[in-house]
């Protein structure tokens, strides 16, 4: 098995882009101290580099991307678990199209054939959104718990998901999409990304048809 914290740190950076020790340290509930000790040894290795300034915080380089996805990747063949993650991933897709479109759903509307930004005005339309999502959610959830069982380190995501879910229920909508809360988009969008960091896949490997990709770039155009 890989360094444990050398491969949550540098993955934590992966999820979270650029960030503060403390973020990183937090993604996992890792050590301040050890992730500092891990950053410093992977900044002299070229895998990470800081940024100061308005935007300031850690990134991986280019190498170090490559270098996290190959931690990854022992990890994955150490626990022998990959058939249950690829099982788990082919489930997750089919799911993924209709969470973003739900979001983009929820975000906007078309008028006169044009998506413009939803005002929300019209309560009907929005309670037959909140409707679906409640329903998609409770397929998700089961689909997503599977994972704890494969590697630890994906455990956490049902009790995020339920977390958002429960805040939209009560009202909370912003918990729905909104990028600077841990919303119901946030987590999913970090789960599809910790997928295929786990599997080494890309993005553009399953957008074949096109119809993700428009649901995913409203879905992010407008959060």
């Amino acid at each position: 098995m890989p360094d444990a914290a050398e491969l949550l740190t540098l993955h934590a950076l992966r999820l979270r882009s650029l960030c503060e020790v403390d973020v990183v340290a937090a993604r996992f509930d890792l050590d301040p101290v050890a992730v500092e000790q891990v950053l410093t040894t992977a900044a002299d290795a070229g895998f990470v580099r800081y940024r100061a300034g308005r935007l300031s915080g850690w990134s991986l380089t280019g190498d170090g991307r490559r270098h996290a996805e190959d931690l990854l990747a022992d990890e994955l063949a150490a626990a022998g678990t990959r058939g249950a993650v690829e099982s788990t991933y082919v489930e997750f897709l089919d799911l993924n199209t209709r969470v973003l479109e739900v979001c983009t759903d929820w975000q906007v509307v078309q008028l006169g054939g044009q998506q413009v930004v939803n005002d929300h005005e019209d309560e009907d339309r929005d309670a037959a959104v909140l409707e679906r999502f409640s329903e998609l959610h409770a397929e998700a959830v089961p689909v997503v718990a599977t994972l704890s069982g494969a590697l630890d380190r994906l455990g956490g995501y049902p009790d995020r998901l339920v977390h958002a879910h429960d805040r939209v229920v009560a009202g909370d909508h912003a918990w729905l999409t909104r990028p600077t809360v841990d919303s119901y988009h946030t987590v999913w969008f970090e789960l599809h990304e910790d997928l295929l960091a786990t599997l080494g896949r890309s993005r553009s490997d399953e957008r074949g048809d096109g119809a993700q990709r428009r649901a995913g770039d409203n879905a992010e155009e407008f959060a």
